[in-house]
């Protein structure tokens, strides 16, 4: 980056959108309106979504810094957004008015697109991350927030270095991730990939995940999430749930299938806080899973309870049923390769294994399971 200090706002671009009801197709290039390479980028203008048919504006190649931006609907006509250079976001947390970076609420029919990338420079903020620990902390802004997105798609683009989740989807219903690329190091800490709440129909394909916390967790009032494809390194796996926590928790209609699992501290993951609020997470299945050197590969853990916030000697009140973990295979870092340790108050009902394949050498002799509570079909 230079130092100098380019400001460039999309303001002509979108009032061209907003008088123009004619435009039915077009595509604006970010330079031909003032946009400068090494300089700064202004995309915050809800105007864009005035434009009728469907528009797309690119960003070419280059970088960029971009401040605190928000992209609010609803639009009148399909909207894509090309992001063919990189942007940066602030590096310095205190710079933050709210809690995330880059935000798109409420658009239909929504394409962010371009190969490139979204760097957080969360190197900083990551120090300052206790919120894990401490209620009562600030929290750090996460990189791309999807709230209310419907019918849309995420594709080839690249997140990297988030001072916080590096996305959180909230609300979003048909909503797909192809080829999404989330980069951090395993010292990230509570920085998970993708995190998804109260939503439905959320698909994330093709795509490779390593970073600090979960690759993807999966929060309450979500169902029909699938999972295909994915890689997901280091951190903590896929997690289900930290239900019963509060009181919308309930997941169902979970699909995991063909991914695979390396160097992580958990393969996939039910999880359940005990003795705070109902729940039911149901309908959930694994399936052609490989685990390459993963510490609990498959995990049913109704006792979740980070930091002594609640008792763990309290059981759970979430109900867990219907799920199968099937042909899963490769190596576990742990003796215990299977641990289904369900809730004594509610146990949990029609749970099948079929085609466990996972191996450990190490000196505490084979793989093992763990069960209580539960009595699966094998």
């Amino acid at each position: 980056m230079t130092t100098l200090e380019t400001y460039f706002s999309l303001a002509s671009l979108l009032l061209l959108f907003v008088f123009d009801g004619r435009v039915q197709s077009a595509v604006f290039d970010v330079k031909n309106y003032g946009g400068k390479a090494d300089g700064k980028l202004d995309i915050s203008k809800k105007e864009a979504c005035s434009a009728k048919g469907s528009n797309r504006i690119v960003v070419p190649k280059g970088t960029y810094s971009i401040g605190l931006t928000d992209l609010n609907g609803p639009c009148k006509g399909a909207m894509e957004l090309q992001v063919q250079g990189t942007l940066l976001a602030p590096i310095n947390p205190s710079k933050y008015a709210k809690d995330s970076w880059i935000t798109f609420a409420y658009i239909d029919r929504f394409k962010l697109s371009g190969g490139e990338t979204f760097n957080g420079q969360g190197q900083v903020a990551w120090k300052q991350n206790n919120c894990g620990r401490n209620p009562k902390c600030k929290r750090l802004p996460v990189s791309l927030r999807f709230d209310f997105i419907t019918n849309s798609v995420v594709q080839d683009v690249t997140s990297l270095d988030s001072k916080n989740f590096h996305v959180n989807v909230l609300g979003g219903k048909n909503l797909t991730f192809d080829r999404f690329t989330i980069t951090a190091p395993g010292d990230s800490v509570n920085i998970d990939g993708i995190h998804i709440g109260h939503s439905n129909g959320i698909n994330i394909i093709n795509s490779n995940i390593t970073t600090g916390d979960d690759c993807i967790s999966i929060g309450g009032a979500s169902e029909q999430i699938r999972i295909t494809n994915l890689r997901c390194g280091h951190g903590h796996g896929i997690s289900m749930g930290s239900s019963g926590k509060t009181t919308d928790e309930f997941v169902s209609g979970i699909f995991v299938r063909n991914c695979t699992f390396y160097d992580t501290d958990n393969g996939v993951r039910i999880k359940t806080w005990p003795a705070l609020q109902d729940g039911m997470a149901s309908d959930m299945h694994f399936e052609d899973i490989m685990m390459k050197n993963v510490r609990n590969p498959i995990v049913i853990y109704q006792v979740y309870c980070p930091w002594n916030q609640c008792n763990p000697k309290l059981p759970s009140k979430v109900k867990i049923a219907n799920v199968t973990f099937k042909n899963i295979r490769g190596s576990s870092a742990i003796a215990v390769a299977v641990r289904l340790n369900c809730s004594s108050s509610f146990p949990c009902q029609k749970v099948e294994l079929a085609d466990i394949n996972l191996m450990y050498r190490g000196k505490e002799g084979p793989a093992k399971s763990l069960c209580a509570n539960v009595k699966p079909t094998l």
